[in-house]
């Protein structure tokens, strides 16, 4: 009986896996919106890069996204498709490109632990270096006004706060229930920092009171808000018609404030 527990437990997880595919890869298919492959490069190494494009008549603020520790899954390029539909010109690098079998990226790698194993293996200067990559690249486009934000979840919000302390020329940067850089290293941060956090996540929370001090310490910008009733991960969570309501209206409510920041830029 226990086996059979397991059993469904594990087909019920793949089948909402499967669900969440879909719902992500239904969003991109029906967008009028452009959408495009890109490949960034840096030295010797290329980085596969999914772009999107708002239409709207007047240049645009780019944002820069890091994709959570999935990689750059179908939802994640949904999301660059949402932020090109609020008007930004968006840029998510997959940066396990290169990773995977005949130097494929995410989409080689077949999901779970080989994802997770090899993004946890990822060198920071290499991301830090895709980033600047993709930093550039936004800048230069003519559609660009020149401003450029960077964002990320998960594993993507702690490589953003981390980002800022590399490259203080950022517009701003949006961590979405990620960890952030060592106190020590905060003073190198020009660019405000905001926060997007899940009350129901103390993995990630318990840090965030050291965070909020170091930040102050430092006389550095960082707003936080922590949504109520939301776990890890609501932005994605949020999103699926399966998700819970306090994941579904933290996502609603988190969608408002970011594009209050993004416009104030």
């Amino acid at each position: 009986m226990k086996r059979l527990t397991l059993l469904l437990a594990a087909l019920c997880t793949f089948a909402s896996a499967a669900s969440a595919q879909d719902w992500a890869k239904a969003r991109l298919e029906k967008s009028p919106r452009h959408l495009e492959w890109v490949t960034l490069k840096h030295g010797s190494r290329e980085v596969k890069a999914f772009v999107g494009f708002p239409e709207v008549k007047t240049k645009a603020t780019a944002v820069v996204l890091i994709h959570e520790i999935f990689g750059l899954s179908d939802w994640m390029r949904s999301m660059v498709d949402q932020f090109a539909e609020a008007g930004y010109i968006v840029i998510a690098p997959d940066f396990l490109s290169g990773t995977g079998p005949n130097g494929g990226g995410t989409d080689s790698l077949g999901g779970g632990d080989n994802v997770r194993g090899k993004i946890q293996g990822l060198d920071q200067k290499q991301i830090d270096a895709d980033l600047d990559a993709a930093v550039a690249y936004a800048k230069k486009l003519d559609a660009c006004n020149g401003k450029v934000v960077v964002g990320g979840f998960c594993w993507g919000g702690a490589k953003t706060f981390l980002y800022a302390t590399h490259n203080p020329a950022i517009q701003a940067g949006l961590v979405f229930y990620g960890s952030s850089a060592k106190p020590e290293d905060m003073g190198k941060i020009k660019a405000p920092l905001y926060g997007f956090y899940a009350s129901n996540d103390a993995r990630i929370n318990t840090g965030l009171p050291a965070t909020i001090e170091g930040m102050k310490t430092a006389g550095k910008t960082f707003d936080p808000v922590t949504y109520e009733g939301a776990g890890h991960g609501f932005m994605r969570a949020g999103e699926d018609p399966a998700g819970s309501p306090e994941n579904k209206k933290a996502r609603a409510d988190a969608w408002v404030r970011l594009k209050a920041i993004l416009a104030k830029l």
